[in-house]
């Protein structure tokens, strides 16, 4: 049996693609989404209990091999899939999309990490569309002087920005839409999560001549890596 450690559009189309092959898969979602687009097949939520958790979970499920295709930014359960791959000595494989990068016309500040961007953030705008996720929004809590327009797939508890106004919202998100809100703000804050699903912030963006604070991607364990769910598929099936 294969585990897919997901939550992204590449891990659902990863495992329904390995099902269509007879490959026995189980999908584990974190369960920080309400609602969660669930893959075909076996699905399980919720955490493994640290590296030493997931090394047991693969002994007794027998598990023949791992594929990361977790979030880009979810750096926890990527050092403990390669712990405890290493531990018992299970195949690892991370299937990371590549990550964006800014075109001719694009106006891109790079930021390490959210408290990186929260330091830069007041010598680029006062108005701020937010798109960094609800669990960073504490690191921008304490800029009263700006105001933002935050979008979320859940409900983010405190601590939030004093001056904001909250945005519900799960993409693929349309161009149109974006230069719409984009047209609130002066500047836009995202990670760089890749992939096409929410992209279309970055070319509204580019059309307005919007500057973009990115946060770059945490490091991740050196492992075996693929950028395509077939480059994936091809990995499974020679184990």
């Amino acid at each position: 049996m294969i585990l897919i450690l997901g939550g992204t559009g590449e891990a659902r189309q990863l495992a329904e693609e390995l099902t269509t092959r007879d490959v026995r898969v189980v999908s584990s979602l974190a369960g920080r989404v309400a609602r969660p687009r669930l893959p075909v097949g076996e699905v399980r939520v919720g955490g493994f209990g640290g590296p030493d958790g997931l090394a047991q979970y693969l002994r007794e499920n027998r598990i023949e091999a791992i594929v990361d295709a977790t979030h880009p930014f979810a750096e926890r359960i990527g050092a403990n899939a390669a712990k405890a791959a290493e531990t018992t000595k299970t195949p690892l494989l991370r299937l990371a999309r590549p990550g964006w990068r800014p075109g001719p016309r694009d106006v891109w500040h790079w930021a390490d990490d959210l408290a990186d961007a929260a330091r830069q953030l007041p010598g680029l705008g006062r108005r701020v569309f937010l798109t960094s996720g609800r669990q960073g929004l504490p690191a921008f809590a304490h800029l009263d002087d700006l105001w933002f327009l935050i979008r979320c797939v859940d409900p983010p508890g405190p601590p939030l920005p004093r001056h904001h106004e909250l945005l519900l919202a799960r993409g693929p998100y349309e161009v149109a839409a974006e230069r719409a809100l984009l047209g609130r703000v002066d500047v836009l804050v995202t990670k760089d999560s890749g992939g096409a699903q929410t992209s279309a912030k970055l070319t509204a963006a580019r059309e307005l001549g919007k500057p973009v604070l990115v946060v770059r991607r945490p490091s991740r364990p050196d492992t075996e890596t693929a950028e395509t769910v077939p480059e994936a598929v091809e990995w499974v099936l020679h184990r």
